[in-house]
């Protein structure tokens, strides 16, 4: 049965819809108005405020915490220096992901782990040898994301201090309403924004601060749906959507996992580092030529689906929802791979969504078909492969 989270009491006071969603075992707003571009609005236009509780969230201590951590993720961890932020993927012996999530640097020998799967069994079996503790806080810290062209004006008012030289992945503890948070610049929306990982003895007043400073700024709560689109424009993707964690693979098949190559995280991957879970499958990936597919954007041929709805004499419809269930990509009739996540995105204006493909179709420019249903008729309309993101706002970094 879920159960709500530290600020479930503000958010449950907001959702007068009674929409909810469930994640992780906690309520979560699906939407708090009418429909979600409200809430899509405020997080491209002004200041939006999510409530991110239901991540699994582990801080790693102690003489050895470095080494842990370096030996569970792709990435280097000499490179991440006290006060910043990765973006990483963690992987099985076998190279295959297993979950993808942030690490942050607090001190020299503490680090702060969030993600979406639950990895404590998994940090504490490659802890063997080393002298490291390992605390899964996922409900002793609540999690806020103040996102949005604004946040950083909100978040200056709650502190009273200036935040214009946080950098982007970075990292700083402060004080909001007395109480002592960690906040870090980053977020799933692709914009300007930040997140806060408050005590949840506190998180009430840090939410009560944060929004009546932003009251001067339209903050408004935003749900899931309203994310959802967002996190897809900024090319972000998603976990048991575009690809299944491999502890979770329901059968053996080869198609079930993924390599960090075939997703957005290859660029992540340090090779050079010393080895790390996962390390030799992905070189002897690498030396025989890479994954059989690869994650791409794709653009769907907007006139072609106004012609299949014009066929049964209908008036174009764009669904306002991330279809979030695979949809079939062909070439010339032939099954070449999947589409997922495929959303109308309102500030681009565009049909998009994440294609899994061979690597010969995944050059930009490649055309394809993706499968497409009008009336309970199935028919194709073209796509193209295009870079990612499909949103890029330079504010997110400034």
């Amino acid at each position: 049965m879920s159960v709500g989270t530290a600020f479930h009491p503000r958010t449950s006071a907001l959702n007068t819809k009674m929409a909810w969603g469930e994640w992780a075992g906690y309520w979560a707003a699906a939407c708090y108005h009418d429909f979600h571009d409200i809430e899509y609005n405020a997080i491209r236009q002004f200041a939006a405020l999510f409530d991110t509780s239901p991540l699994y969230k582990f801080l790693i201590t102690g003489p050895d915490a470095a080494r842990l951590v370096d030996r569970v993720i792709v990435r280097d961890v000499s490179k991440l220096a006290v006060g910043r932020v990765f973006y990483t993927c963690w992987c099985d012996d076998d190279g295959k992901v297993i979950d993808d999530g942030n690490v942050a640097r607090f001190a020299e020998d503490r680090f702060f782990l969030t993600a979406a799967d639950q990895t404590l069994r998994w940090l504490q079996m490659n802890a063997a040898g080393l002298d490291v503790e390992i605390a899964d806080v996922s409900e002793d810290i609540a999690g806020l994301a103040l996102q949005g062209p604004r946040s950083r004006d909100v978040l200056e008012r709650a502190t009273g201090q200036d935040w214009k030289d946080l950098r982007y992945f970075g990292h700083r503890r402060t004080e909001i309403a007395g109480v002592e948070v960690d906040v870090t610049r980053t977020g799933y929306t692709g914009d300007l924004g930040y997140e806060i990982w408050v005590p949840v003895e506190g998180a009430l007043e840090v939410w009560d601060a944060l929004w009546e400073a932003g009251q001067d700024h339209q903050i408004r709560p935003v749900g899931i749906r309203a994310l959802d689109v967002a996190r897809v424009e900024a090319g972000l993707i998603m976990v048991d959507v575009e690809y299944t964690g491999a502890r979770h693979a329901t059968s053996t098949a080869p198609q079930d996992f993924y390599s960090p190559f075939e997703l957005v995280f290859g660029r992540l991957v340090d090779l050079g580092k010393r080895s790390f879970v996962g390390k030799r499958a992905l070189e002897l990936e690498q030396a025989a030529g890479g994954p059989k597919r690869r994650l791409v954007g794709i653009q769907v041929d907007w006139p072609s689906i106004e012609a299949l709805y014009a066929k049964h004499g209908l008036a174009p419809v764009a669904s306002p929802f991330v279809q979030r269930d695979p949809v079939p990509l062909y070439r010339g009739g032939k099954y070449v791979g999947r589409a997922t996540s495929v959303t109308w995105g309102l500030t681009i204006k565009k049909m998009v969504g994440f294609g899994s493909v061979p690597p010969d179709l995944a050059t930009p420019g490649q055309r394809l078909e993706i499968e497409w249903s009008v009336e309970g008729e199935r028919g194709t309309v073209p796509a193209t492969v295009v870079e990612l993101p499909f949103l890029d706002l330079p504010r997110k970094r400034q």
